[in-house]
């Protein structure tokens, strides 16, 4: 097969010096995925080079035929770290690398587990099998029949899933549910113990139009089709930009490096004039113009060894799915706005930092030559896009990741007028308190938390200290220390839901207004991505995953302190009161001592009796000139549609446990079309200040939910259908619910469940309406969540 080199076609000779060497693999170590051929062609076949084979009249291409329905079939539940078996079917790549029993997420395992990047950690088949993965194409000739690909498939459609709207218990959906996952030669054992373990599973099967040419394309050996060279205009972006990457001075070196280790999740967009290139941002020793193969370290802020190594755009080989994919745009207007913060009127250095461990996890100590203002500015230009980091990144993936947080709040951020030399003095002082569990993936748990306690009440005593005099001094304790977006800006103003075991985050601000809301300042959103994105790993032990989570709590805290500091000094206990109920004795005590070291009074002249709802609204207007609205939903309306969509938002109370907590409803409008509409529940908890026994502090009394007008979400735990005038009818239903036998009888009547026949055709337009509300953002849905009631 002919491996696409990301840039170029292989010319013939390549292409059958590459058959070669996969000939050799082959007889040797399986060192890379040989073709499954009729045993009669292989001669021919090695004689004139796999690319003759792809190009073959009738043989259906992997791009343009097999990916396709893959991706609207199988990435769906098999994409990133939670792929079942780590089968990951969102590339080529994905499918050669195959299959693993080994878990990612464990938040058992007592030492750091070996990474598994796809992309990163190994660059062959063969390299893949030495860490424990086994093929699901076939490897050798005549091994076509034993593809588990194509066996799977084949399965299900001799095993479609039972009758009924709802699928047996036999039937498990639980994200940590027992893997199986069969070596090709033991598929047939794995048929006969679960026929129903055919795949997609626990939906309708695949149709024959569908997997055509799927088995086609195994029979044919699987191959890969080389990519079509890239624009011109596209290429010359990508040389401006590695160029730009790749200074040679000390400053320009230092800025890429912050850069790189902000940017290296995100999916880098370059526009053409033919449309859109995907690219990620990696470290590599192959210079510009070379093709890019990645250094692997666990962390972005690892050593990248003695070698000379370069910043380079490589080109993004995968589908893009919506609980990964963070779209940030790199044009020209980008490089200069970067040139001005990181380069122009700044003096040269004289040294850079290392990557030693002490230090190469602290973004305070490493980046202390750029400017605060410059890393402040530089974060607030995509503030949505770093949170969605927190979001986005590996650490949010089920509910003990999330229950730091609450169902849904505002996120507003200081104005960067607040961040003085005074400031930037007061951080490079106190740069060692700031120190993040990223710097250790193997912590001891408890003992080494111990110490990031105890250096986080130092910074809390000495910052209160220095806000104290801050705004005793010169800065007004007012609305103007919220960020206003610059007045274009439509960052300032973000709203985050937590799922239960996943969240999104939006611009905007969504639903009435929340329990509480954060007030982020630069050394909070920068410990955020150091801790939950680039210093967060997977694979990291059990002590580095509970530490990671738990000084989550300080950078809450801190942000709900922010907030605080804007109402009435004698009103902050109680609102603290009501934010924490129940047992979090500690969590307040953390509160009072600040705000009693602190002691600062606001400078607003609050009007009412309930000056939190105040604030929100004085919030609200600040931002008002910036805020996304794309999400919001007109509940004024006096029409059918807005008063049922107002009717379903005002529901309360016990009622709304037995929904789902992330539901995406289609609203059939006669003339008007299809309209679509998420419906979110936002739990109620006492506090969350605990790491366990969540349930326990639910209050199902106070749920609540919000309408979102457009898919909001990556993991929707259910699909509804219905028509306009049934509004007040799923409205009613909901109010009524008193159980799962309730639940049933409005799935039943509105729900498109994972059993119907029409699920799929559903799940396309859906998917297609959301492309067409954001060409840029749109990802493939998750279905790891979908529920079976």
């Amino acid at each position: 097969m002919v491996v696409s080199d990301g840039w170029r076609a292989q010319s013939a000779s390549e292409s059958r010096a590459t058959a070669r060497d996969y000939h050799d693999d082959v007889t040797g170590h399986v060192e890379s995925v040989a073709p499954a051929l009729i045993r009669a062609l292989l001669g021919a076949v090695l004689a004139a080079g796999f690319g003759q084979l792809a190009a073959a009249p009738g043989t259906p291409l992997y791009r343009s035929d097999v990916a396709p329905v893959l991706e609207r079939r199988c990435v769906v539940c098999h994409a990133c770290y939670d792929a079942p078996c780590q089968l990951n079917l969102g590339s080529w790549q994905g499918l050669a690398r195959g299959a693993s029993a080994q878990r990612v997420y464990d938040g058992a395992r007592l030492k750091p587990a070996t990474p598994t990047r796809l992309f990163i950690d190994a660059q062959s088949p063969g390299e893949w099998r030495a860490l424990g993965f086994h093929p699901v194409l076939p490897e050798a000739p005549g091994e076509a029949a034993r593809s588990l690909l194509t066996g799977v498939l084949a399965q299900k459609a001799a095993h479609p899933l039972p009758e009924g709207p709802v699928l047996p218990d036999a039937f498990d959906f639980s994200l940590d549910r027992a893997q199986t996952c069969p070596q090709p030669d033991a598929f047939e054992r794995y048929v006969a113990e679960h026929p129903q373990g055919g795949m997609p599973y626990g939906l309708p099967a695949l149709s024959e139009a569908e997997r055509d040419p799927i088995e086609r394309w195994v029979l044919a050996g699987a191959p890969i089709e080389p990519d079509a060279p890239p624009p011109e205009d596209i290429r010359a972006q990508v040389d401006a930009w590695e160029r730009f990457l790749n200074g040679a001075s000390l400053r320009e070196r230092l800025m890429s490096r912050y850069l790189y280790e902000h940017l290296f999740i995100g999916h880098l967009q370059l526009i053409g004039r033919d449309g859109t290139r995907w690219f990620t941002l990696i470290r590599s020793q192959d210079p510009p113009g070379e093709r890019p193969e990645p250094i692997a370290t666990r962390q972005p802020f690892d050593d990248p060894g003695e070698a000379p190594f370069y910043y380079r755009l490589a080109p993004l080989e995968a589908a893009l799915v919506a609980k990964t994919h963070m779209p940030y745009r790199l044009d020209a207007e980008r490089m200069a706005r970067w040139r001005a913060l990181f380069l122009d009127g700044l003096p040269p250095l004289a040294s850079l930092p290392g990557y030693g461990e002490d230090q190469s996890a602290n973004p305070f100590t490493v980046f202390r030559d750029i400017p605060v203002a410059s890393r402040y500015r530089f974060l607030l230009d995509d503030a949505g896009y770093f949170v969605d980091g927190f979001i986005k990144g590996p650490v949010c993936r089920g509910q003990v990741a999330l229950n730091v947080i609450n169902d849904r709040f505002w996120v507003f951020f200081a104005d960067p007028s607040t961040h003085t030399d005074a400031a930037d003095a007061f951080l490079a002082r106190h740069a060692d308190s700031l120190r993040l569990p990223g710097e250790s993936v193997s912590a001891v748990p408890l003992v080494s938390w111990n110490t990031y306690r105890e250096r986080e009440a130092a910074y809390l005593e000495a910052r209160a200290r220095f806000l104290r005099e801050a705004f005793g001094t010169g800065i007004p304790l007012d609305m103007t220390v919220v960020w206003d977006g610059d007045g274009h800006n439509p960052n300032a103003a973000l709203t985050v839901f937590r799922h239960f075991d996943s969240a999104s985050v939006v611009r905007g601000l969504v639903g009435d207004r929340p329990k509480t809301a954060w007030l982020i300042t630069y050394p909070i959103l920068e410990r955020i991505h150091y801790l939950l994105v680039a210093g967060f790993d997977v694979f990291g032990n059990v002590g580095h995953q509970l530490n990671s989570r738990l000084y989550m709590d300080f950078l809450r805290m801190e942000s709900e302190t922010n907030l605080l500091a804007l109402l009435p000094l004698e009103m902050r206990p109680k609102i603290v009161e009501g934010w924490y109920r129940g047992n979090a004795d500690e969590v307040k005590a953390k509160f009072y001592d600040e705000h009693e070291a602190f002691g600062i009074d606001t400078a607003i002249r609050y009007r009412s009796d309930d000056p939190l709802s105040e604030l929100f609204g004085l919030l609200q207007a600040r931002v008002a000139p910036v805020r996304a609205r794309r999400f919001d939903v007109d509940l004024s309306r006096r029409d059918a549609l807005g008063s049922g969509l107002a009717r379903l938002a005002s529901l309360r109370g016990e009622s709304l446990q037995w929904l789902p907590e992330l539901v995406f409803l289609r609203i059939e409008d006669g003339v008007a079309g299809a309209r679509d509409f998420t419906v979110l529940r936002n739990s109620a908890h006492t506090n969350i200040s605990h790491l366990f026994a969540e349930s326990l502090r639910r209050v199902p009394e106070e749920d609540s939910l919000t309408v979102a007008r457009g898919l909001l979400g990556a993991h929707p735990n259910a699909f509804y259908r219905l028509r306009r005038a049934d509004l007040p009818a799923l409205a009613e239903a909901i109010g009524a619910l008193d159980g799962e036998a309730g639940y049933a009888r409005l799935a039943d009547r509105f729900a498109v469940r994972r059993t119907d026949p029409g699920f799929w055709s559903h799940l396309d337009s859906v998917h297609a309406a959301a492309r067409e509300a954001d060409a840029t953002g749109f990802g493939l849905f998750d279905l790891n969540r979908l529920e079976n009631r």
